[in-house]
């Protein structure tokens, strides 16, 4: 009875908090003390120059004093050149009160750099670095960075930069007049504030009943990136917003501050869990990002461009100052804290930026394929009798399922690594009884501890100051599921390696290696804490203050996490992990999904743009609670929404603990035959999924693309954010309307023009050869998915129970014939849960159809990897002729092979070559 009067005690407090999306509980820029400072600076007159007599050249980069002419503060310039067209540039204050605050857990290692020459005159430097340069103009200051001959990005040529040097409170008002270029003086009637220090939140600051006492005062950052050459901006997720970023003067900035919201709102700039900030500027002629290395909050202005003009134009116009043509699109970066620090992402088409981008914050890891699988989650499933009878139900219903998933209340009191012993009196059982059919069990662990003088990991975090502390270095406590909580200090490597140490199994020894992890929570969510987080001013590792590095605090969590479960394992397996917080980088430990959504047509819709704008800033895995979390969907929604997360890198369905239960076999029948074969087709695509993740992290390149990514001539692509490519393979189009018999499918231009690619109709082969919309007929059962013609897609036809039951299952091979009748593919295989794979222990295989031969060698003949999976069916769409007979040969030995057409001539299918993947094999189609 505590128990639950607890549990609804911290819902309503939660209700009352956030309900609903009370926007009073979340701050605006305007009542953001640093933002409305920043976004104050009047354009077009910056006060920085460069101080070119200060130039120091050395054989990667080159410093060079920056001074700020209204107050005479002088600033450090660092530009880097980098390997794979990249510049690194850091802004620092010369000689600080005290160090700034700088991320260094983002990136994967330290980026190689690439050797520069330098040439000066007497208004800029001109640092070349392979072929790129970047122009450092001395007044005012601005650097100007070049692919080949293209401007594609420009620093601060709105002249927006803001750099708030730390101070003494004691310092006259007239030694820190603001670094906007603004006059000291009052206007007539004028009641703003005049700089920095006037400003009301510069050395405190109130949000409702919440202090924060800013001891170092003002120190934000602020710097404009225009894109001189792109029609369009996307990236900066997470927002549940359309994936072309849209214009944000006159109304609220795009916020990068990680935080806990209920029931999101959408087409909205808020903050939400998530902040990558990383943007990218796209037009027909180019491709550029820019990485904003920053953990404070951070909010962005959008400029747009304005499509109807020349863009050869606009360059013109922008690098000789002219200010006759609109100006070309453009992002406001604005932070609290730390120091000025990004890297540019030269391009120049979207892939090659999106790599750019992973080869300095890394790539998702190859997950175990049950991962990969659908994933049954609640809020929460009762005991293990209820987790035992949905584990019967789905093999009852002929239902495909890897794993099931624990919320908070198998704890016990909510006290993490311990289990209700009165719903969960057997977790080792329950276990088995899951792995022993081929499935999971993932449970939830949170950043939050309760305070309770009985509890192990409590009484080790006070008595070893593993806390996050206070302003006063006190122990901070705040209220969240557990009620009264402190929060464990990620930042301290020594907080890490004991979380880590938590998960062995001769510590939490009710559980198993199988057994993955959900780090939920921890933006970190602090129910009676302002904006429902934490205290910027809270102390951490390091005495570094909550405001620094805010948004690397969920991202610092799953390190740990993902730690324990290596060594857990002794680095035999793969770990799994979901987290709902985020941030650059985060995505080479765990998976993300888009958090609390609704059980509403928009919030299906938002999860195709929220996952695209995740997925080109890196985070790859990822997807939607399937159905919503809140709310109850009616039957159309469910189906649906089944067939969309299908399709999705993650697939999970969850729900809040006061719906209606709704595991697929609750539903109607007629939905429940929908859901299953959603489910079905998702298991028989999973060589596919591996493959694409396997070259994910070779290659860093999206699993879950824009059409953009391969069609950037075509206009149309750049605002279509309800359909995706993944990889460049498949073609998906979700049913995203209620009601709906038809949805117009867009075929995109290779040229940007007319010409389109050949495409494929997944379920009948029916081909499409022309770019532009077409409209199809949606029942029940259909979603639109096309196959790229000059692909080979791998399937595994024979659907099991899970994922692990089909690792040596045989596969059929769909080759795809585009306008030359040829095809490529690839396929890779390995034990699909260990690391072995890393040690040359897999096979990678190329497949190619030409001159009416199909042929499989391996991409690496040095490694290997001995799979019981073997060729069932190859079906080949698109010849213009029927062969006659095919002749398959393996290792040079001629044999005939069962040859079937289909009755109307779209396919022919080779049935059962019996050949072993791991062969050399050709088999030729005879005429």
């Amino acid at each position: 009875l505590i128990r639950t009067t607890m549990r609804f005690l911290l819902l309503g407090l939660l209700f009352v908090l956030v309900g609903g999306v009370d926007k009073n509980n979340f701050k605006t820029c305007d009542q953001s003390s640093f933002c409305r400072r920043c976004r104050k600076v009047e354009p077009d007159n910056s006060p920085f120059e460069v101080q070119l007599g200060t130039t120091k050249i050395f054989p990667d980069h080159i410093t060079v004093d920056v001074v700020n002419k209204e107050n005479q503060h002088v600033f450090s310039l660092k530009v880097v050149g980098l390997k794979g067209k990249k510049f690194h540039v850091e802004v620092d204050e010369k000689a600080p009160l005290k160090a700034r605050y700088r991320v260094v857990d983002a990136l994967k290692v330290p980026p190689a750099t690439e050797g520069v020459t330098v040439k000066k005159d007497e208004g800029s430097i001109v640092v070349e670095c392979a072929g790129n340069r970047a122009v450092i103009v001395a007044a005012p200051f601005r650097i100007d960075f070049f692919h080949g001959e293209s401007l594609v990005v420009s620093a601060n040529a709105k002249g927006l930069m803001k750099f708030e040097h730390l101070r003494k409170k004691s310092e006259p008002i007239a030694a820190a007049v603001e670094e906007a270029g603004e006059v000291a003086a009052p206007a007539e009637n004028d009641v703003e504030p005049r700089n920095e220090e006037e400003d009301p939140g510069a050395w405190e600051e109130n949000f409702k009943s919440h202090h924060d006492s800013k001891p170092n005062g003002p120190e934000a950052v602020a710097l404009d990136f225009t894109f001189p050459q792109a029609e369009v901006l996307f990236g900066i997720p997470e927002h549940a917003d359309s994936f072309a970023l849209k214009p944000t003067l006159g109304s609220e900035p795009y916020r990068l501050y990680n935080l806990d919201v209920f029931e999101y709102e959408l087409d909205s700039p808020m903050a939400l869990y998530g902040s990558i900030p990383v943007i990218y500027g796209h037009g027909e002629g180019n491709t550029a990002g820019v990485y904003w290395q920053n953990a404070a909050e951070t909010w962005v202005d959008v400029y747009n461009a304005n499509a109807k003009k020349n863009v050869m134009s606009s360059i013109v116009n922008f690098v000789s100052g002219s200010r006759q043509a609109a100006d070309p699109p453009a992002a406001h970066f604005m932070s609290e804290s730390g120091i000025m620090d990004y890297f540019i992402l030269l391009g120049p088409t979207p892939m090659d930026t999106f790599t750019q981008y992973t080869d300095l914050t890394g790539v998702a890891p190859l997950p175990q394929t049950f991962a990969l699988g659908y994933h049954q989650s609640r809020w929460n499933y009762n005991d293990e009798n209820d987790v035992a009878s949905v584990h019967d139900k789905f093999d009852e219903h002929d239902i495909p399922v890897d794993t099931i998933w624990l919320d908070i209340e198998y704890t016990d009191a909510k006290k993490y690594f311990t289990w209700d012993n009165h719903k969960f009196p057997h977790p080792l059982e329950m276990i088995r009884n899951l792995t022993e059919r081929g499935r999971h069990l993932t449970i939830i662990i949170d950043p939050h501890i309760k305070r309770d003088g009985g509890y192990f990991f409590h009484n080790d975090c006070t008595d070893r100051g593993y806390y996050v502390k206070n302003k006063d270095g006190r122990d901070y406590e705040g209220w969240c599921w557990p009620g009264a909580a402190s929060y464990a200090d990620f930042f301290n490597p020594e907080v890490r390696k004991y979380y880590a140490d938590q998960y062995q199994l001769d510590k939490f020894d009710t559980t198993t290696a199988d057994v993955m992890l959900w780090n939920d929570m921890n933006e970190p969510s602090v129910f009676n804490g302002p904006e429902v987080t934490m205290l910027k001013d809270n102390i951490h590792f390091g005495d570094w203050e909550h405001r620094d590095v805010h948004n690397l605090y969920g991202h610092m969590h799953v390190i740990g996490t993902f730690e324990g479960l290596v060594r857990r394992s002794g680095g035999a397996q793969r770990p799994f992990i979901l987290s709902r917080a985020h941030f650059a980088g985060t995505q080479r430990f765990a998976a993300i999904w888009t958090g609390d959504n609704f059980a509403e047509w928009g919030h299906l819709q938002a999860s195709v743009k929220m996952c695209l704008s995740e997925a080109v800033a890196g985070m790859s895995f990822c997807g939607a609670d399937v159905g919503g979390f809140f709310g109850n969907p009616d039957a159309e929604l469910f189906e649906r929404w089944y067939q969309a997360g299908a399709f999705q890198p993650f697939f999970r369905a969850h729900s809040h603990i006061d719906t209606r239960r709704r595991e697929p076999w609750l539903m109607p029948e007629a939905t429940m035959l929908v859901v299953r074969d959603a489910i079905r087709r998702r298991y028989s695509y999973l060589p596919f999924w591996y493959t694409l993740f396997y070259e994910h992290e070779r290659s860093g390149r999206p699993v879950m693309r824009p059409l953009l990514t391969h069609y950037p001539l075509d206009k149309e692509t750049f605002g279509i954010d309800y359909e995706y490519l993944l990889g460049d393979i498949l073609l998906v189009h979700p049913v995203l309307q209620q009601g709906v018999s038809k949805v117009d499918v867009y075929f995109p231009a290779i040229d940007g023009k007319k010409e389109g690619d050949v495409w494929y109709d997944v379920d009948d082969y029916r081909k499409i050869t022309t770019a532009g919309f077409e409209s199809v007929p949606v029942d029940n059962y259909k979603i639109p998915v096309y196959q790229r013609g000059g692909t080979i897609v791998t399937k595994k036809e024979r659907v099991r129970r899970a994922a692990t039951l089909m690792i040596n299952d045989p596969v059929t091979f769909v080759v795809a014939l585009d306008k030359e009748h040829s095809a490529r593919g690839t396929l890779y295989v390995d034990d699909e849960k260990s690391y072995n794979y890393r040690d040359g222990k897999y096979i990678y295989l190329n497949l190619e159809f030409k001159n009416n031969v199909l042929t499989s060698r391996k991409n690496d003949e040095k490694a290997n990897y001995d799979t019981g999976s073997w060729v069932e069916r190859i079906v080949i769409v698109g010849l213009e002729h029927v062969p006659k007979s095919a002749t398959l040969s393996v290792s040079g030995e001629p044999q005939s092979v069962t040859l079937e057409v289909n009755k109307h001539g779209e396919s022919i299918v080779v049935r059962k070559p019996g050949v072993a993947l791991s062969r050399k094999w050709s088999i030729q189609l005879n005429y």
